[in-house]
């Protein structure tokens, strides 16, 4: 095992600069998704974790006032707010703001809130978004980039043998491998980043697809008590 490992990093060593710069960018690359598919991953689980635990404290009839409220201090206290939350306080918040003023017509109190709901709605598809253009950047680029290095070393390794009076195994067997190894560590940087984005894209999807359910359901609720006043 130790000499197999000493013989592929000896390949590296020994390959040719411009196949060098491709496998440190695929390493960085694949760095950098690993990090970010590890960040998205936590993210979007406690998003969803967030949401339930939303739903269930909603639904048990808590006072919208007080509730409100207190997400509003909590969001203070930590400074920092995302999700559903976001997209309740910003309708309740213009309903409140609207609903001031007894001359206020009901479909403009509900244009607004709506409107308010709509906004928090996309800034929070942005936050869930994020990183994901890069995995798949990473998921479609990294095999290109890979096969460019080892056409690269093939062409050097190929040159090369023109200038032998005797091509054998042993002298080809290097440069070959050598060009082989950024097609391999293409692969490894793209195969976990089309994963992680297909996985985490289906995922966005099922909560922004919560969150629109829910802003349409606290709609109907606002759009009762103002009709109703």
């Amino acid at each position: 095992m130790n000499e197999e490992n000493l013989s592929i990093l000896a390949l590296i060593l020994n390959a040719g600069v411009l196949v060098q710069a491709v496998m440190g960018i695929l390493l960085i690359a694949s760095v950098m998704s690993w990090i970010m598919i590890v960040q998205r991953g936590i993210f979007l689980n406690h998003a969803q974790t967030s949401f339930r635990e939303f739903e269930d404290t909603f639904w048990s009839g808590v006072d919208l006032a007080q509730f409100y409220q207190e997400l509003t201090d909590k969001a203070k206290e930590s400074g920092v707010s995302n999700g559903i939350e976001n997209v309740f306080r910003a309708g309740f918040r213009e309903f409140n703001r609207l609903t001031q003023s007894d001359k206020t017509d009901p479909d403009a109190v509900m244009e607004g809130a709506d409107r308010a709901m709509r906004v928090a709605l996309s800034r929070e598809d942005e936050k869930l978004g994020t990183n994901l253009p890069f995995l798949a950047n990473v998921a479609s680029v990294s095999p290109y980039i890979g096969l460019f290095g080892t056409v690269w070393g093939i062409m050097v390794t190929v040159r090369g043998l023109g200038m032998m009076q005797q091509a054998t195994l042993a002298a080809v067997a290097p440069g070959i491998s050598e060009a082989l190894i950024p097609t391999a560590m293409g692969l490894f940087a793209a195969i976990p980043a089309v994963i992680a984005y297909n996985r985490y894209a289906a995922k966005v999807e099922a909560i922004n697809a919560s969150y629109e359910t829910f802003s349409d359901e606290f709609s109907s609720i606002l759009h009762r008590q103002v009709y109703s006043r």
